[in-house]
């Protein structure tokens, strides 16, 4: 399982490193994150300054801070994206643990900022938010359990690894943070799907998570006030899903102009939630599209890569990162929008948060490097080394 598989161009002898990993890298992929990056920093400039004047900051001190983490994060994401699968593995299992046990600390030393979930470890000068980094290395842990079980003489990874996602699950569930919960339970399901999950399972599966979901709800004030408002026909125009849905519908297709939106001085997460609502407001549709574009295309450019991978635990991992990365976009603009409930989960990439962007930046370097392309050999050479 951990021998290193590639794709079908072959390898240049004395190739050095920079040349080789340029030429193997999946670009278009990278334009679309530099973009997604870009445009963060173009609607930080709008959203973040109402936020810093309110707390009495310089006027760009977001933007700045946001530049500094997002330096950090592009180095990272092109670090990673230099590794081979086997460094891949072995970075995301451990960077699994160490976040993993950062979660589970969480009660004991975390703290919520007044927004009623214990989500930080709160530093002075920083915060961190576990549940950002532990999603890129519960893909890859998952990816390599499921990989080993479908070795001949191999563990029951699948066994194992679904045990492992109830915990992780439960942890999230604690604090409450029943977004991030919902999204490792589907980059699970994801990887499961690929890995060959019977039909039956993933039903039953899904019937928990709504008994699951109708739990939280009669236990956590905190989840059933948002389901409420969700499920409520009349939007609370003073709530934050009412001041978002008032600006995307007044941003129309060509948005009112730059720096007149009035959201970002209306809502306190602006900058990082309601991130969107901002672009709708100001730039429009148009904006709006050509962000879920990119999105799109990260996605797609990154399965269709995958598609050709004959390795099981690159094919695995890199479904469940790219996957991953899709729905959460979708969940933040699907909130804006009212599409789901509020959940508190950041526009990868665009949103403003040092944990957010950093642990992107790990999550898309791991699927870039899982992504390039590399001498795969013949399959008949595959398939009669996996049957001994």
């Amino acid at each position: 399982m951990t021998e290193m598989v590639f794709s079908a161009i072959p390898k240049r002898v004395g190739e050095p490193v920079l040349p080789r990993w340029w030429r193997t890298l999946d670009k278009w992929t990278l334009v679309a994150v530099l973009g997604l990056f870009a445009i963060g920093i173009l609607l930080g400039l709008a959203a973040s300054v109402p936020l810093a004047e309110r707390n009495g900051l310089p006027t760009f001190y977001y933007v700045t801070r946001q530049l500094e983490f997002g330096g950090i994060g592009l180095a990272v994401m092109l670090g990673f994206s230099m590794l081979t699968p086997l460094q891949v593995r072995r970075l995301g299992v451990l960077g699994f643990l160490l976040s993993f046990l950062a979660l589970a600390l969480l009660p004991l030393f975390g703290t919520d900022f007044g927004k009623g979930a214990v989500r930080w470890f709160s530093f002075g000068f920083a915060s961190v938010q576990p549940s950002e980094f532990l999603k890129p290395g519960f893909a890859i842990t998952v990816a390599w359990l499921m990989a080993a079980s479908l070795d001949v003489g191999g563990p029951p990874g699948k066994r194992y690894s679904l045990l492992l996602t109830l915990v992780v699950v439960g942890l999230l569930a604690t604090q409450p943070d029943f977004g991030q919960a919902a999204l490792v339970l589907f980059i699970w399901c994801v990887i499961y799907f690929v890995a060959g999950a019977p039909f039956v399972l993933l039903v039953a599966l899904a019937g928990l998570t709504v008994l699951g979901g109708f739990g939280a709800y009669n236990g956590s004030e905190h989840f059933a006030r948002r389901i409420d408002g969700y499920l409520s026909s009349e939007i609370d125009p003073r709530t934050q899903i009412g001041y978002a849905t008032n600006a995307i519908q007044e941003g129309g297709l060509l948005g009112v102009g730059v720096g007149e939106g009035t959201v970002k001085w209306q809502l306190p997460d602006a900058h990082t939630d309601f991130i969107i609502a901002v672009a709708a407001e100001e730039y429009g549709l148009i904006l709006v599209l050509f962000i879920i574009a990119l999105f799109a295309a990260v996605v797609a450019l990154s399965l269709n890569r995958l598609r050709q991978e004959r390795d099981i635990f690159t094919r695995l991992a890199g479904t469940g990162l790219a996957c991953a990365f899709g729905v959460q976009a979708f969940i933040n603009m699907g909130v804006a929008v009212r599409l789901l409930p509020a959940k508190g989960m950041t526009l990868p990439f665009v949103s403003y948060g040092g944990s957010s962007v950093i642990a992107s930046g790990i999550a898309m370097g791991m699927l870039l490097a899982l992504t390039r392309t590399r001498p795969q050999g013949q399959l008949s050479d595959l398939l009669a080394r996996r049957g001994r």
